[in-house]
């Protein structure tokens, strides 16, 4: 579990198929400051939104496994090496959650429409990949892009628009984009299991 609060970042530096791991799999390598330990092994890190694991410590870089699952349902299929990438370690027994319940399950991607600058925060308008997701989406309700917990401004049948301040545009990749990017989509966690009760 994760809360979208994003204080670190990677840079992938390599992206190889593996014989130890199911044909279509993945493993990839990010080099970051953030420090693990040898006891992480094995434990969930939030990479760009996806829950991965750990399998190797280097020096300044760690493996991580991407599964077909995971390579079908988010932006990893379009990784290229040099990309920077936001992580996020699993929260701890009593930590703080300042934005919402993540669990790094990317349900979508989304593409960027539109980005308008009004003076230092940006405005994006991103269209999701599935349609059929749109009804979970509700105005002031949290989503997660590219693993930062962030809140719609705007939904209609089409789009849905977020805002991003300039200390989250610091601290994350979302720097980064430019219309036509692919970004990771996890949608709120309450507002699928509420609408499946509701059916």
């Amino acid at each position: 579990m994760f809360n979208g609060i994003i204080y670190n970042k990677g840079t992938i530096k390599s992206i190889r198929k593996s014989s130890r791991y199911v044909s279509g799999s993945r493993v990839i390598e990010i080099s970051s400051n953030i420090k693990f330990k040898n006891s992480d092994i094995g434990e969930s890190v939030s990479c760009d939104g996806v829950c991965l694991t750990l399998i190797r410590i280097k020096k300044k870089s760690f493996l991580f496994y991407l599964s077909k699952e995971t390579i079908k349902r988010s932006n990893f299929k379009y990784a290229k090496i040099g990309k920077d990438i936001n992580i996020e370690k699993s929260l701890s027994h009593g930590q703080k959650v300042s934005g919402h319940y993540v669990q790094g399950h990317v349900d979508t991607t989304a593409k960027v429409n539109k980005i308008e600058i009004i003076e230092k925060s940006w405005i994006v308008k991103l269209k999701l990949k599935d349609k059929s997701l749109y009804k979970f989406l509700v105005e002031k309700a949290s989503i997660t892009v590219n693993g930062v917990s962030l809140t719609i401004s705007k939904v209609t049948n089409k789009y849905f628009e977020i805002n991003i301040i300039p200390h989250t545009l610091k601290l994350t990749n979302l720097i980064n984009l430019k219309k036509e990017n692919i970004v990771n989509i996890e949608l709120d966690i309450f507002s699928k299991y509420i609408f499946k009760i509701s059916q």
